[in-house]
């Protein structure tokens, strides 16, 4: 018989509720940036990828860059993305700038799923 996880109803409410807090998908990410929301949009990548295509309005902060964030807000959200779902450069990007006191929040699939949306990218 399987091993199905039975969660605690707490536990996953408190889990569920921090991902919603720190997490956005990109139709979301996209309405956000149509109503002019204060969003600082951080791309991680490595910057030959950043200058093929990336999300209009975005920043290029690749790792080498994440103690000096230049270009990021303590006054708005900075939404982070990478690569990939299974990139965690966004990730770690987002607990480097949460502990210099930026407010952060990841697009979940990354530059990948934001382009398997059919949302507009810049491209060089």
């Amino acid at each position: 018989m399987a091993n199905v996880p039975k969660p605690d109803p707490q536990t996953a409410l408190k889990y569920f509720q921090t991902k919603l807090d720190c997490t956005t998908g990109p139709i979301e990410l996209s309405h956000w940036l149509e109503e002019k929301a204060p969003l600082t949009i951080v791309d991680v990548r490595r910057p030959e990828d950043y200058e093929k295509a990336h999300i209009p309005g975005a920043i290029n902060l690749p790792k080498e860059q994440w103690r000096t964030p230049k270009g990021l807000s303590k006054d708005k959200t900075n939404v982070v993305y990478c690569y990939s779902q299974t990139c965690h450069l966004a990730a770690g990007a987002a607990v480097e700038f949460a502990k210099l006191g930026y407010p952060v929040v990841e697009l979940e699939g990354g530059f990948n799923t934001w382009q398997k949306a059919q949302l507009e990218v810049v491209t060089k």
